[in-house]
């Protein structure tokens, strides 16, 4: 019986866990909607992302 009741308190947990990720990757998710919607300006960091200059070129690594 002691082992059910453990086994009801750790599954009542991770739901509780669970919902709390779910709460916060929908927060996550409405917060980078709401950024890409706002008009970017000059000199934004959001346009700054984009610069279009290309990426360092990188070496193979050798053994």
């Amino acid at each position: 019986m002691y082992a059910l009741e453990l086994h009801r308190l750790r599954s009542a947990e991770l739901r509780r866990t669970a919902q709390e990720d779910r709460l916060a990757r929908e927060a996550v998710r409405s917060r980078r909607a709401a950024r890409r919607a706002e008009p970017v300006g000059d000199g934004a960091p959001a346009a700054e992302s984009h610069t279009g200059r290309p990426r360092r070129q990188r070496l193979p690594r050798t053994a």
